[in-house]
């Protein structure tokens, strides 16, 4: 086995096991499955963005089945074995292994940053998809009503996927620009110009808007679970607290506004 290959499998490994252990950081979880985690999704983007799709599908895969062990209970809710298996492939092997698809675009869009985010946004799409249809198939009845079962299983997955979505595709953005995937070793990005108070101020500025994609999801849907049946109740739409949904989305707004500004004003002077 060659060195190279050693490399691959090694940071292959530690990769998902990083996206097991920010999986289990829950920053907000529905009762019937779904949450908003710490950029779970993005050690397996890296593997993708470094390695190419085939081997980011093996990485999604690997990872998939360790998300299905730590979720096991849920099948104990499956009405029938065709169920069952419904549940391991959508909601698990086919939502988790195509996140290895992140990297599709890494040779066909210069900007790794945009390639990235393009990336990113199509494998957050596709794991969207296969969620609503385990909803609105396997999951009807039993924690979504029969009766309008695709509406409420596109409305509940998006109360967590969009969220979810945003902070992965941000957070792989800001590392594509900032370091260098393609090398035989992960590297600062020659062409980025984020250096010292640059970098910070340029982060600081991602990591506001991140934290109040996460106040506002937090806020808005917790009052939204119903008491007594844990379901997601849009009646209960009165208990949401706005004015501190307005508030973070303003400070995050402002803070973005003004690290950004810091950041271009360092980066005026380090030219001059």
């Amino acid at each position: 086995m060659n060195k190279r290959r050693v490399v691959m499998l090694t940071e292959t490994a530690l990769l998902i096991a990083l996206s097991t252990v920010l999986s289990l950081v829950k920053i907000f979880e529905l009762p019937y499955g779904g949450s908003i985690t710490a950029f779970s999704m993005v050690p397996i983007m890296i593997v993708a963005f470094r390695y190419g799709t085939k081997w980011g599908m093996f990485a999604g895969f690997v990872n998939s089945l360790i998300q299905l062990l730590l979720g096991m209970s849920t099948l104990s809710y499956a009405t029938s074995a065709v169920a069952a298996v419904a549940i391991i492939m959508l909601d698990y092997i086919l939502a988790f292994s195509f996140i290895g698809l992140a990297g599709v675009f890494r040779n066909q869009v210069k900007d790794s940053g945009l390639s990235a985010v393009a990336g990113a946004t199509l494998v957050c799409a596709i794991r969207y998809f296969f969620h609503v249809i385990s909803g609105c198939t396997v999951w009807a009845g039993i924690s979504i009503p029969t009766g309008a079962a695709l509406v409420y299983s596109l409305s509940y997955n998006a109360t967590y996927m969009i969220p979810e979505t945003i902070i992965n595709v941000a957070m792989a953005f800001w590392l594509c620009k900032t370091l260098d995937f393609s090398g035989d070793t992960i590297m600062r990005a020659k062409k980025s110009t984020l250096s010292g108070s640059t970098f910070v101020f340029t982060s600081l500025s991602i990591l506001s808007i991140i934290a109040a994609i996460v106040i506002d999801a937090v806020t808005f849907f917790v009052p939204l679970q119903n008491a007594d049946s844990g379901e997601l109740d849009f009646s209960l739409m009165s208990g949401v607290n706005f004015p501190v949904i307005i508030i973070a989305s303003a400070a995050g707004v402002v803070l973005c506004v003004v690290f950004q500004l810091l950041a271009m004003l360092f980066k005026k002077k380090s030219t001059q």
